[in-house]
């Protein structure tokens, strides 16, 4: 209970400004002590981590290294400037211009690696982007140093994951450097990454002018950031609810865009209306496990895009196959990840690996930031029935990162009286008729 006062405490010192996770910058130097707090009080990495990717913001100043050097110099106008993560174009993100992200970059220049980072040496990479982002890149090489090669790589390029490397200089050059990651150097992912923990990249690109990955988009919050959704009926989508909040309250205003490969052009509509669960509360899903279970939320959109484009069916797959049948069943899975560009990646044939009485399931499938509220459907036929959502991670100090999913046991229950209109807005109230939502 006292860790509640310092997350607040540390709410305060970032600002109030708070966007959808996914939402945040692609990570989430030294993670700032709070005044006055006992050292057995100030909050570790991971509380900071998690902290930081609800509220989507980025880590105070790193207080970084601004000394002289004969080989880089500048300055730190950049907007993005001592935040951790080096925006200098050819040497880090390109986020900055030439020279105006000094602080973040000289390190990086200058080969200067070292464990200056007070989170170093504690087996997990803290580096922005591909690590917790509690550290600044550079500072951390005892954690990172065997994935400091995969640094402002992604695998944005129209043909990655073609298994043919297209980046110039060591492959043909049919797609800009740094964009063809898993295939110019291997999928193999090290468990320390903060992205993909389970030792390889399996993710594929899906084709979305084709169904069911055609009515799988995003949303683009007016608050800033976006997450996935999938539509479920011909003007209701389904998301996780961590992706609209708003410093604590639900904020669904935003544009759904989906089909973006469609011949006729991507089909766009605004969200008007949302409904969210009764026990849901972002404080309390920042700072622990106990309500990811809630993590969902239904949309309502101003126009019925399922009606041109069809929508996919939804099923409790714990309830209707029991626990033994929902862990054999191959899953589907599409997200907006953060490192794919403008492509729908995922999964075909993942697994769910535990399922929980918190009406979560731990899965295998790759996902990563940008795939919050991304479906994990189950196929019959052509017909296709989403079983959860993308939701957290959770911390694992004997392997990779369990990461958990909402199942639609909890949600499906709201459905018809949230299509009907009988239903909306803000918490949603228990069920008619006596019937509580699956645990």
């Amino acid at each position: 209970m006292r860790h509640h006062f310092w997350i607040a405490a540390l709410a305060v010192a970032l600002g109030s400004s708070a966007f959808a996770q996914d939402a945040s910058p692609p990570a989430h130097d030294t993670v700032p002590e709070l005044a006055g707090a006992p050292e057995d009080e100030r909050l570790s990495s991971r509380e900071i981590r998690n902290w930081l990717r609800q509220a989507g913001v980025k880590p105070p100043k790193p207080g970084a290294d601004t000394r002289p050097t004969s080989r880089y110099s500048g300055n730190d106008s950049c907007q993005w400037a001592n935040d951790g993560e080096c925006d200098d174009p050819g040497i880090g993100t390109g986020a900055c211009q030439v020279g105006t992200d000094y602080s973040d970059c000289w390190r990086l220049v200058e080969g200067v690696e070292d464990n200056s980072c007070r989170w170093a040496n504690d087996g997990e990479c803290d580096e922005p982007g591909f690590g917790t982002g509690a550290c600044s890149q550079a500072t951390d090489l005892a954690d990172c140093g065997d994935i400091i090669h995969l640094r402002f790589r992604n695998d944005s390029c129209e043909t990655a994951f073609d298994g043919v490397c297209n980046e110039p200089g060591i492959g043909d050059g049919a797609c800009a450097e740094r964009t063809d990651r898993a295939d110019c150097f291997g999928r193999d992912r090290p468990l320390t990454i903060n992205d993909h923990y389970f030792g390889r990249d399996d993710r594929v690109f899906h084709d979305t002018t084709t169904f069911p990955w055609n009515v799988v988009g995003q949303v683009e919050f007016d608050t800033g950031g976006a997450c996935t959704a999938t539509l479920i009926g011909p003007d209701i989508l389904v998301t996780a609810s961590h992706c609209i909040d708003d410093n604590g309250r639900p904020n669904s205003r935003g544009t759904f865009h989906t089909a973006y490969g469609r011949p006729g052009g991507t089909l766009s509509a605004r969200v008007i209306d949302h409904l969210i669960d009764p026990d849901w509360d972002s404080r309390r899903f920042s700072s622990g496990d106990d309500l990811d279970g809630t993590d969902w939320a239904l949309l309502r959109i101003d126009q019925p895009l399922g009606d041109r484009l069809g929508f996919v069916g939804v099923r409790a797959l714990v309830e209707t196959e029991g626990r033994r049948g929902a862990m054999q069943a191959d899953l589907y899975q599409g997200g907006y990840s953060w490192d794919t560009g403008t492509h729908l990646s995922g999964n075909i044939g993942c697994n769910m690996v535990a399922i929980e009485n918190d009406n979560t399931m731990a899965h295998d499938c790759d996902t990563t930031r940008g795939d919050s509220g991304s479906p994990f459907m189950v196929r019959e036929g052509d017909e296709y029935f989403v079983v959860a959502t993308d939701s957290n991670f959770r911390s694992n100090p004997n392997g990779p990162m369990i990461y958990i999913a909402a199942r639609s046991d909890r949600w499906i229950p709201y459905l018809e009286d949230f299509a009907s209109g009988r239903r909306s807005a803000t918490a949603a109230s228990r069920p008619t008729g006596g019937v509580k939502p699956p645990k």
